[in-house]
């Protein structure tokens, strides 16, 4: 006799299905958006799935494959959506030609030797398309694709919540009123949104290596989607460098991602990580992509072949002291005058800082005390107090490790700034 799931006590199954809805979510909403051609109706249609999971399962139990059952509850759904504007005498145009209403089978895009059959890569390309300006593609992909609240999208942007939640409303708005198809596109339509695709994939993947807030450090769903994304696009369209260049980047991040906590999922800084814990694997994986970037391009390398040479560069050095810092520093100057940011600079100043000492790195951060976008990020005083604790101007560290424990708001991150300011706390 099969046996049937136990029901368990609400509250923590209500837990379990918001933890698993978060980490389904743009699975569902991309598979129903094939159904019903509107992105926004894809997302009513997955919290719907969401409020009957926390109907029912709290009173029959989680099911076996609870995101399978998110995912059929969702499309059956949309399918019972579509049929009633057929009843309602909606022309079938309206959600695409090979919708079959009788037969759902045909719900599949028509094959072509230059497509790929996936749903979130379509949603990202979708989300990406130019009726949206740049800032709504990438906050509405991080938030169907990434599944990130708006108030994490609000922090990744620096501008406030109700700035982020108008942009998504709009851009859901202006794809459904201008008909954009739910596709991935050819030709120069595709390599027009390309850079919004890859910004995208590039902050998604962000968000799942550092969250910018919860209780955990490292959010793995997302670096997985963002890193299997990254490879089927690098299938997709083999020259483009920066496609390429990406895929190596993701790699090389995540063959540290075993290292990077410890045992209570504290965070553990480059120099303490036990390198024989990265992943050699993924390590190779991204040597080779970083080597078919360099093979296909014709001019300079782009920022993103520049961060994976910069990867690159601490994957090879088998212990933090043997690292080539030098190069690094170069190599964000380079991505400095291609892309310039505060956030780069901050980061050549940590380089720097190893290169050349702290007081060199000193000049290039307190230069950038003034900069408006780094007013509430927390690496900027954390940058300091560490350069400061180097140069022996201890109570000055401690202020400015404060501060950045104030700042942050993961908690993780919060304790191990707070940790080193009680480090220094009497020095």
């Amino acid at each position: 006799m099969e046996q049937q799931p136990t029901p368990a006590p609400a509250g923590g199954v209500d837990t379990a299905v918001e933890t698993i809805f978060r980490i389904e979510s743009p699975r569902i909403i991309a598979g129903v958006a094939r159904i019903v051609r509107d992105v926004g109706i894809a997302e009513e249609l997955a919290q719907d799935a969401l409020v009957a999971a926390l109907e029912q399962w709290p009173r029959d139990g989680v099911p076996d494959n609870p995101g399978a059952w998110l995912m059929a509850t969702a499309k059956h759904r949309a399918i019972d959506l579509v049929r009633r504007r057929e009843r309602y005498a909606r022309k079938l145009e309206e959600v695409g030609r090979d919708l079959s209403l009788s037969a759902p089978h045909h719900l599949d895009e028509p094959a072509d030797p230059d497509d790929i059959d996936d749903d979130l890569l379509r949603l990202v390309f979708t989300a990406c398309h130019p009726v949206l300006s740049a800032e709504a593609r990438i906050a509405l992909t991080l938030r169907l694709l990434g599944g990130l609240t708006t108030s994490e999208i609000a922090r990744a942007f620096l501008v406030p919540e109700a700035t982020i939640a108008q942009r998504i409303v709009r851009a859901k708005r202006t794809l459904a009123t201008k008909g954009v198809a739910f596709e991935v596109p050819y030709g120069p339509e595709r390599e027009a949104r390309l850079g919004s695709v890859l910004e995208v994939i590039y902050l998604v993947f962000n968000e799942g290596y550092a969250a910018t807030a919860g209780d955990d450090l490292l959010r793995p769903a997302l670096c997985e989607d963002a890193l299997r994304l990254a490879r089927v696009l690098a299938e997709l369209m083999p020259k483009e460098p920066e496609v390429h260049g990406l895929a190596a980047l993701l790699e090389l991040q995540e063959s540290r991602a075993a290292a990077r906590t410890g045992p209570a999922g504290e965070p553990v800084l480059l120099k303490d990580q036990q390198r024989r814990r990265w992943n050699r694997m993924l390590i190779r994986r991204g040597f080779t992509a970083l080597g078919r970037a360099n093979a296909v391009a014709t001019g300079s390398p782009g920022p993103y072949a520049l961060q994976a040479a910069i990867a690159a560069c601490h994957a090879q050095a088998y212990t933090y002291e043997d690292t080539d810092w030098r190069q690094i520093a170069t190599l964000y100057g380079l991505l400095a005058a291609r892309t310039p940011s505060p956030v780069v600079e901050l980061n050549r100043a940590v380089a720097v800082s190893m290169a050349d000492g702290p007081g060199p790195a000193l000049e290039i951060v307190d230069a950038l005390a003034g900069e408006p976008a780094l007013r509430d990020y927390h690496l900027l005083p954390s940058v300091r107090g560490d350069l400061l604790a180097r140069l022996g101007r201890k109570q000055e560290a401690r202020a400015e490790f404060e501060r950045a424990a104030a700042l942050a708001r993961n908690e993780r991150e919060r304790e191990l700034l707070a940790a080193r300011a009680r480090e220094l706390r009497g020095s």
